[in-house]
């Protein structure tokens, strides 16, 4: 059953779109930078490029997880939306402050933004990620206050389910976490430590509940599996999440300052953050193969699998690969951090938005279950453009990393930073050319949802 205030994921997941194409457009902004340090200087230094791809990600990823929540809460709840004119006006305030917040980044000095905007009074800017002005800081914070009013009332009124609860679990804890971003402690050590209770529990702790929530919901809808043996799978990848994401949490604290027992927590905890990941993969190719309805929507499934497989390959095995103590004394800060990042953030949260945008659009759009047969075919094109991409981008960081971790660090002579980098020059320009491709599979993916065709409907 369809609900009419659902419709106003239709508003989040179109800007959701719009800012991944903005990101992608800075990343290869920042890609050629690399290897023509002056492209674009000094209208875009390198330094702005990059707040504005990273914070890009984190704003277009948000609007999608918020979009998601739209869509499910009342279909889980089983009830209309609490207010969805108060949805509609949090878009429209979000989406001025991102847009008003990046042009800070773009035409003003970022010293000069921080003296305008009030980073006196509360000084909260120049952190990595964190790069947001306080006013847009506390923008964010009404915006989602208000988000989690909507949802949870909702959810309140109406039928409480696993899938429901963990997501609220999810998003109550994004809300939470990020207040640490107002901490900005003046002693170096401090200030690093309470930092990663922003940036590491989300990526690797609330977000991979609200991540499990979406799986879980879309493969409930194109598989008919019963409810009941998804949400068990469900319970146990969200408890191992949370054992190993939180205390896991001490990767990030081996060359911080902090005591030495961190190197042991972390190296044993996070080498354990692959386990969910792998449990996410045996759970979605479970559920897939168990069906028991032939669901028109072939592409959903596709970006439902693949969510997983990345997800386990960035996250799990590129996380651990440098993730214990020993290894990371000597890669830390290097093109393999990167490598990890990119693939990680593209499996784990790009592809579930993908994957819950690609099965709600047609549906939200009028159409029966599922775009026409040559729109999915487009987007799988999308789907298998974007991920070869993506698999390439991160072996070319991986070969710059393993070989600038070599001649820097590790060899009889290490070499300084800069000769380092013009040696591994050739994995820069591989990886923009990968990067190119990833916009061709993006750009295809929008103009799947604008082919006509004949309608799919769902087959018991």
């Amino acid at each position: 059953m369809q609900y009419q205030s659902q419709s106003v994921a239709k508003l989040y997941f179109i800007a959701a779109i719009g800012l991944f194409v903005g990101q992608i457009l800075f990343g290869l902004v920042l890609g050629l930078q690399y290897v023509i340090g002056d492209f674009l200087f000094p209208e875009i230094p390198f330094n702005v490029a990059r707040m504005v791809h990273t914070n890009l990600l984190i704003v277009w990823l948000l609007f999608g997880f918020m979009g998601a929540a739209y869509y499910m809460v009342p279909e889980e709840a089983e009830t209309e939306l609490f207010s969805p004119k108060l949805a509609v006006l949090l878009f429209w305030i979000f989406l001025v402050a991102g847009a008003l917040t990046v042009l800070g980044y773009l035409l003003v000095p970022y010293a000069t933004l921080a003296e305008i905007t009030g980073n006196k009074l509360l000084p909260t800017m120049g952190r990595e990620f964190l790069e947001q002005p306080t006013i847009t800081k506390i923008g964010i914070v009404i915006v989602a206050l208000g988000f989690l009013f909507n949802i949870s009332m909702t959810i309140l009124k109406g039928r409480k389910t696993a899938i429901s609860m963990v997501l609220l679990l999810g998003l109550w804890g994004l809300a939470v976490f990020f207040l640490f971003s107002f901490y900005n402690p003046d002693n170096l050590v401090l200030d690093k430590y309470y930092w990663w209770w922003v940036v590491h529990l989300w990526v690797e702790g609330v977000w991979e509940l609200i991540l499990g929530a979406i799986l879980a919901f879309v493969l409930i809808k194109v598989t008919g599996v019963d409810r009941e043996v998804i949400e068990k799978w469900l319970y146990v990848i969200i408890a191992l999440t949370l054992i190993t994401g939180i205390i896991g949490t001490g990767h990030h604290y081996y060359w911080i300052g902090t005591p030495e027992y961190w190197q042991w927590w972390g190296s044993v905890f996070s080498a354990l953050e692959p386990i969910p990941f792998f449990a996410m993969v045996i759970f979605a190719f479970n559920m897939v193969n168990r069906r028991r309805r032939e669901h028109p929507n072939k592409a959903a499934i596709l970006w439902a699998l693949g969510t997983s497989v990345m997800a386990f390959l960035g996250a799990g095995v590129w996380g651990f690969m440098h993730t214990l103590a020993p290894v990371n004394y000597y890669t830390h800060g290097t093109q393999i951090t990167a490598a990890h990042g990119h693939m990680a953030f593209y499996g784990a949260y790009v592809m579930v938005v993908l994957a819950i945008i690609s099965y709600a659009m047609p549906i939200l759009r009028g159409r029966a279950a599922a775009n026409s047969n040559k729109s999915q075919v487009m987007e799988m094109w999308s789907f298998w453009l974007m991920t070869v991409a993506m698999v390439f981008i991160t072996l070319f960081l991986t070969g710059a990393g393993v070989l600038q971790t070599w001649l820097q660090r590790v060899s009889d002579n290490p070499q300084p930073f800069m000769v380092v980098q013009e040696q591994i020059a050739i994995f820069y320009w591989m990886r923009e050319i990968a990067g190119v491709v990833f916009l061709i599979g993006l750009v295809l993916y929008i103009w799947s949802f604008f082919i006509g065709g004949e309608e799919q409907t769902v087959n018991a």
